[in-house]
């Protein structure tokens, strides 16, 4: 029985599995895109994005956490300066899974992942619908007839006002 076993171990030792992981981590940094196999590629999204969260605070145990599992220092130090400030405001997420034709030699399901930062296509259409959307905002309280009830209350304010002012005027005589 399965119970509590999570891990996906892709029919790999424990040492393959980690350096297979390592290493398809460092292609993705590297290149912002791989294609892959989709159990390969589920696996590699929960290896990579606990090391993206890591690399939003730059402190040197971070560094060294990372250090640790990516075992190459251009790759760290492009994670920790370029990922990190792409995906500074995202609260995770930082990785998409497209399913892709299957492969044809072995039918196996292929999959790309990317980082979802670095697609200029679907980031241009974010920005358009983040665009409607600060210009469809209303204030609340205010509804589209809003204008006609706008100006009845100014005339009824002016009239309010009128008698307090010729009130203040005969007092002051």
């Amino acid at each position: 029985m399965r119970h509590g076993k999570k891990i996906n171990h892709l029919g790999r030792t424990d040492s393959h599995r980690k350096a297979l992981m390592s290493n398809m981590a460092i292609s993705l940094i590297k290149h912002k895109r791989i294609v892959t196999t989709l159990a390969k590629a589920k696996a590699l999204r929960t290896y990579v994005e606990p090391l993206i969260t890591k690399a939003k605070s730059d402190t040197t145990h971070s560094r060294r956490t990372v250090f640790s599992y990516l075992q190459d220092k251009d790759i760290v130090t492009e994670l920790f300066r370029d990922v990190a400030a792409k995906v500074a405001n995202r609260p995770g997420g930082y990785t998409r899974i497209i399913k892709l034709n299957n492969r044809p030699g072995d039918n196996a399901e292929v999959a790309l992942i990317e980082l979802v930062d670095y697609n200029t296509v679907y980031n241009a259409e974010d920005a358009a619908k983040t665009e409607k959307k600060t210009t469809r905002r209303r204030s609340s309280g205010k509804k589209k007839g809003a204008e006609a009830p706008v100006a009845e209350t100014t005339e009824a304010t002016e009239v309010t006002e009128a008698p307090a002012t010729e009130a203040t005027e005969e007092k002051g005589e």
